[in-house]
């Protein structure tokens, strides 16, 4: 097995808000919480809607947050992804770093047969694609079409330093626990899209994700809504004080399964982002368990094909009934209506915030 990564390391182009929900991790490791390099776990939620100068919000606070299948946890994806990179290197697999993958090789029959990168052709007998939302791989060599604006949202995070007792102080939240704040309404500037709180261990990520579609018609640019953002009243206490050490952005895939491309070929499965495995309710963002078990099924699927000699597409079949029969495809089917949903219900993000104020 040889990992390519374009990062200079793993993790180093990766983005999240972010949290991830264990179950599926949880499969591919039992007992990750005693070595992974987990923030916090989150116990403590808030929703709020914002307009400029106000907030109403609604707590949930509950032990049940952190019961196993339920449990949730704030990371940071260098320390985590590097963590993964060195787990796979134990089970013996090989890893690349910086280098970028340019195209998929084929043969003559149109299947793929490796990738090139440079002038550099590494041959393989299967190959997994997994390389973010914007897969260029996928456009340039399976012809998979790029998605819409409406379809696509651009996130943008920064990374506030702060002693972990002032986290807990401002939070309430118990030492080593932590919480995930949503927002909707004036930090995007009444635009399609939200904003973020999560509570890492010795730090706060803050940041905005909107539509790509509203931004391009927006007077306002995402920066200047995630400054909006953290000069909000409400907000603004929260991180306090605080230094800025990371400031990132990252696209996010949102129109579901109805943007999911095919998720097998000849020789190739696709898995993650690339395959659009996103889902963004508004009140809950998940995208890292579906990768995760995506990830976990393409390479059983894939060592079971090479077994056999059978790697063409057929072969390579049973990764896309796994799919089918796991929680990916059946959360992506469930919520298959919310993306253009949410794109026409503007109320949520400029008229009900107002109005919960005014009650």
């Amino acid at each position: 097995v040889l990992m390519i990564e374009r990062g200079s390391d793993a993790g180093a182009k990766n983005m999240t808000g972010g949290r991830l929900y264990a179950h599926a991790l949880r499969a591919v490791f039992p007992g990750f919480e005693s070595e992974a390099p987990l923030e916090r776990k989150i116990t403590h939620e808030r929703i709020a809607l914002m307009d400029p100068a106000s907030q109403t919000a609604i707590d949930f606070t509950s032990p049940e947050l952190a019961e196993e299948g339920k449990d949730s946890y704030s990371v940071l994806r260098a320390p985590f992804d590097q963590w993964l990179a060195s787990k796979a290197e134990d089970a013996g697999a090989e890893y690349i770093c910086g280098i970028a993958v340019e195209e998929l090789l084929k043969d003559g029959s149109g299947r793929v047969v490796g990738v090139r990168a440079g002038e550099d052709e590494i041959t393989a007998e299967a190959t997994i694609v997994a390389e973010g939302v914007n897969s260029l791989l996928c456009e340039r060599s399976l012809g998979n079409p790029r998605p819409k604006p409406s379809q696509m949202a651009v996130g943008i995070k920064q990374v506030f330093e702060l002693p972990s007792n002032v986290i807990e102080d401002r939070f309430l939240v118990p030492e080593g626990e932590g919480a995930a704040m949503l927002f909707v309404g004036d930090c995007t500037h009444g635009k399609v899209g939200g904003g973020f709180l999560y509570t890492n261990r010795s730090s706060v990520s803050i940041g905005v994700v909107a539509t790509l579609s509203d931004l391009c018609t927006s007077s306002t640019p995402v920066y200047q809504m995630l400054e909006d953002l953290k000069n909000h009243p409400a907000v603004a206490p929260l991180i306090k004080g605080g230094k800025v050490v990371e400031h990132s952005g990252h696209m996010v895939p949102e129109g579901g399964i109805n943007i999911m491309p095919e998720v097998v070929g000849d020789g190739v499965l696709l898995a993650g982002d690339c395959a659009m495995m996103c889902i963004n309710l508004g009140y809950m963002v998940r995208g890292m368990d579906f990768a995760v078990a995506a990830g976990q099924m393409a390479g059983q699927c894939a060592a079971k094909a090479i077994d056999a000699g059978d790697t063409s597409k057929a072969g390579l079949a049973p990764y896309k009934t796994a799919l089918e029969n796991s929680f990916v495809l059946k959360d992506l089917k469930q919520f298959k209506a919310v993306p253009d949903f949410m794109e026409n219900f503007e109320r949520m993000f400029c008229g009900y915030p107002e109005m919960i104020r005014d009650a």
